[in-house]
C-alpha cells in the first residue's frame, strides 16, 4: 500500500506558509530599495530652480523711448520690445489682411498699440533676425528682417516676404502696471 506524503515540518505544504511570507517580504523591501536608489537620478530630471524662475519675466519698459527697441531674454529666447512710432503703428494697421501668409490684424498682435512685444526667432529655421538697433537692417517691410534665409517682417512681426511660414510670435504677457510687463504664462493679478 503507498503512503500519503504528509507536507514536511519545514513549512512546505499547499497553503500559505512562513518560507512564501519571507520571500514576499523579501521581494517587497527590495523593490522599495530600488526606488529609493532610483529615485534621485529621476528627480534630477526635473527642471532646475533657475529654468524655474524663468517661467515669467517682468520688465521696466518706462525708460524706453518712442522708436527704440530693446531686447531682453525670457525662457532662453531673446523677447523684442518696441516702443513704436505713430507711423510704425498707423504703417501696421494699413495692412491688408487678406495679403498676409499668417493673417493677423496688428490690433490682435498688440495689446496697447504703442508696444509691440515678440519672441525674436525667425519661423523659419530659428535664426535671430536684424532690426532691434537702429543700424540694423529693418527689411522691406520696416520691421526685421533674417539674413540667414531672407525673411521679412513688418512692424507688426507679421512674415511679408522670404520661407518664414509664420509671424513672429507674441508671448503671453499682461501689464501689471503701465510701465511694467510681466511675460510669460500667469494668473491676471486680483
Amino acid at each position: 500500500m503507498a503512503e500519503t506524503m504528509k507536507p514536511a515540518p519545514d513549512g512546505h505544504g499547499d497553503s500559505g506558509t512562513r518560507r512564501d511570507f519571507l520571500d514576499l517580504a523579501t521581494v517587497a523591501i527590495g523593490g522599495m530599495g530600488v526606488i529609493s536608489l532610483a529615485w534621485p537620478f529621476i528627480d534630477q530630471m526635473n527642471p532646475s530652480a533657475d529654468t524655474l524662475a524663468l517661467k515669467t519675466i517682468e520688465v521696466d519698459i518706462a525708460a524706453i523711448e518712442v522708436g527704440q527697441s530693446v531686447t531682453v531674454v525670457w525662457q532662453g529666447k531673446p523677447v523684442f520690445i518696441r516702443r513704436r512710432t505713430a507711423e510704425e503703428i498707423a504703417t501696421a494697421g494699413s495692412v491688408a489682411i487678406d495679403d498676409l501668409r499668417d493673417p493677423q490684424a496688428d490690433i490682435d498682435r498688440a495689446q496697447k498699440s504703442e508696444w509691440l512685444i515678440l519672441v525674436g526667432v525667425c519661423t523659419h529655421l530659428g535664426c535671430i533676425p536684424l532690426g532691434q538697433k537702429p543700424t540694423d537692417e529693418k527689411g522691406a517691410f520696416g520691421g526685421w528682417y533674417c539674413p540667414c534665409h531672407g525673411s521679412h517682417y513688418d512692424t507688426s512681426g507679421r512674415i511679408r516676404r522670404g520661407p518664414a511660414p509664420e509671424n513672429l510670435r507674441v508671448p503671453p504677457y499682461i501689464y501689471l502696471t503701465d510701465t511694467l510687463v510681466l511675460i510669460g504664462e500667469s494668473k491676471a493679478p486680483a
